[in-house]
């Protein structure tokens, strides 16, 4: 067979029985390509469908609306709670939160230790010390002292002193 378009491309000799055998082993793989693609594309559309379907027949776009409005509900609770959260903060800062108690007998009598001190102080350091001395003759006299960043604004005796230290020291406790 001779052909102008074949002698052009440089095949004008070849044999058409070639050409012919070339051409159904290039459709032969082409078909078994195109049988390989339609099962993947086949696979492919079942999993799309049962993802679709979702739990109850809904639509996947109503679930992914509801996933949204959970998330701004969420988001808003966070919100709240971080300012819940700085507010508990601020005032826990304020409460006391050290604590120093030191328990004594004021006239060395041996009747026990019915005579205290008590201190009681914030994260920074401020507050009061409360002494309870428990007279001979049954009566109690209580006075308290100002605390100002761990310091009193009066001389302490001893026992205010152990009860100030106590109270310094019980964060690390």
């Amino acid at each position: 067979m001779n052909s102008v378009l074949f002698n052009a491309i440089g095949i004008g000799n070849l044999d058409p029985a070639i050409l012919f055998i070339l051409l159904m082993v290039l459709i032969i793989v082409l078909f078994v390509l195109l049988i390989i693609n339609a099962n993947k594309l086949k696979k492919l559309e079942k999993k799309y469908n049962k993802f679709m379907q979702g739990k109850e027949a809904k639509s996947m776009e109503e679930e992914i609306s509801g996933l949204f409005h959970d998330n701004r509900l969420i988001r808003s609770e966070n919100e709240k709670n971080r300012k819940d959260i700085i507010d508990i903060n601020r005032r826990l800062s304020r409460t006391f939160q050290k604590i120093g108690l030191e328990k004594y007998d004021a006239f060395n009598q041996s009747g026990g230790k019915l005579s205290f001190s008590l201190c009681l102080l914030d994260e920074n350091d401020n507050g009061f010390l409360l002494n309870s001395v428990h007279g001979t003759d049954g009566i109690n006299y209580a006075y308290s002292k100002e605390i100002d960043a761990g310091v009193a604004d009066v001389e302490l005796s001893n026992e205010e002193k152990k009860a100030l230290e106590q109270a310094l020291d019980s964060v690390n406790r």
